[in-house]
């Protein structure tokens, strides 16, 4: 088995298994090898399911009787550690739940195994999905696969990281402020924060929940479109659906060109400044696409003043998703204790004005939205820092006053309800990935999928450093 058969996209993986040249067994053999080497050294899949080879073989059985495989047949697959996965250990990232067993599969997760992928296990997470660096105290770091002295970023981070390694083809997330994106550009992959509700969330405990979304992630656009084709679509199960007619992301990523793309480019929406090194490579990516006959304008776009109604709706998300547990707040790590508290502090006014100011921010993407197909801006503003950091103190020389301002290029985006994705946009001096997102129109999955595509072609990134040691 060719180590290129890990690192190939989901969607060929599970093409070559459908014609039966790529046997599911096969990759199993090659994903579970790679698991025992590559996993000690990262920490990414946390808990692994002793049924994946067994998985492997009942659908090798099926394609020898010529029955029907579905369209992730035999792709491994990665389950972020809050979200259920019936028979494996559920954990949260928490020492609260830390011998926790799940008895239930989550939508995602059954439609998942309804389309022949083949969970491999459960990826690491900060505790309760809070941080932007993956780390917990019931399994620890995950490192990052180009540079294990750095972050892998987070919350998804161990789903990033092991996609990046060819431990799985897919990964499946969730992302408030940046939860899938952030992850995605540290590890140099692919994320994808869809519009609420396009992949239901359940089970919940916040289930009217309008900021934080379920989604994925994985090594190229293309298989983001097949699993979102796979996966997506209201649930009787969870209130808040996208009850649209359905759509074919596959068929929008293979037939939109470059040529004519009308694209927005900021440099900075936050305002706290980025990286020299970050903004370099950006630039050089979005260049690409004007070379291949995009329509590119750099344009000034401040959302600064969104940063404190987001903290806001943040601090009562926090509440709502732990309003069963605050009888044990004192328990819970310093990120998530901090959050929690900070959400009991809120007053009702500052609830009611971040409403107002997140209908600004949805009125000027609404507009800015006519003139261009997608927005462009860096996912994050610095490279990968120490996984020992809980966050970066400075970036470009700006003091981060809080450990989530450094992420703010990703949650003043959260609060558009609008698809966006993180692509790589190519390695930086020290070879470290950078990624780009592209924020796209009300429910343009596949258009911004097909932009992440297109760049994809034209900035192709290294294997990363762990592969090669």
């Amino acid at each position: 088995m060719s180590d290129d058969i890990l690192l190939l996209g989901a969607a060929e993986q599970a093409r070559r298994i459908a014609a039966r040249s790529l046997s599911p067994v096969e990759l199993m053999q090659a994903t579970l090898e790679r698991f025992s080497d590559v996993n000690p050294r990262i920490n990414a899949v946390v808990t692994r399911s002793d049924t994946a080879m067994d998985q492997a073989r009942d659908l090798e059985a099926r394609l020898a009787a010529g029955d029907e495989v579905g369209p992730l047949a035999g792709v491994p697959v990665g389950i972020k550690d809050v979200t259920p996965v019936r028979g494996l250990r559920h954990t949260f990232g928490s020492p609260l739940y830390a011998d926790h067993v799940a008895q239930i599969d989550a939508v995602v997760v059954q439609r998942i195994r309804d389309a022949g992928g083949i969970i491999l296990g459960k990826t690491n997470t900060p505790e309760f999905a809070t941080g932007g660096n993956t780390f917990n105290e019931v399994f620890g770091a995950t490192l990052n696969p180009w540079d294990t002295s750095r972050s892998a970023g987070g919350s998804t981070g161990g789903g990033a990281a092991a996609l990046a390694t060819g431990m799985i083809g897919l990964a499946e997330g969730t992302d408030l402020g940046g939860s899938l994106r952030i992850p995605a550009a540290f590890c140099g992959v692919v994320g994808l924060r869809p519009t609420p509700g396009l992949i239901p969330t359940w089970p919940s405990d916040y289930p009217w929940d309008t900021m934080q979304v379920t989604g994925l992630m994985a090594r190229r656009a293309e298989d983001l479109a097949l699993a979102l084709q796979a996966v997506a679509g209201p649930s009787p199960l969870a209130p808040i659906g996208e009850f649209v007619d359905f759509r074919d992301f596959e068929e929008a990523v293979r037939s939109r060109p470059v040529e004519g793309m009308r694209v927005a480019y900021c440099p900075d929406i936050a305002g706290i400044g980025v990286d020299t090194s970050v903004g370099a490579v950006c630039r050089a990516a979005v260049d690409a696409l004007a070379d291949a006959g995009a329509r590119v304008q750099e344009i000034d776009l401040d959302l600064s003043y969104a940063r404190d109604a987001f903290l806001a709706l943040r601090g009562h998300w926090m509440l709502s998703q732990q309003r069963g547990r605050l009888d044990r707040i004192a328990e819970f790590g310093d990120n998530l204790r901090s959050n929690v508290e900070a959400g009991l502090a809120i007053d009702p006014r500052d609830l009611a004005q971040a409403e107002v100011v997140r209908g600004r921010v949805w009125d000027q993407f609404r507009a800015l939205l006519q003139t261009f197909d997608h927005l462009f801006t860096p996912t994050m503003a610095i490279s990968p820092f120490p996984v020992e950091q809980n966050y970066p103190e400075t970036i470009a020389g700006n003091p981060m006053e809080t450990y989530i301002d450094w992420v703010a290029p990703t949650f003043l985006l959260s609060l558009t309800g609008l698809p966006i994705a993180s692509v790589p946009a190519g390695v930086d001096a020290a070879g470290m990935p950078v990624g780009l997102q592209i924020v796209g129109a009300q429910a343009a999955e596949g258009q911004v999928l097909a932009a992440a595509a297109r760049l994809q072609e034209l900035r192709p990134l290294p294997q990363p450093a762990v592969l090669v040691d």
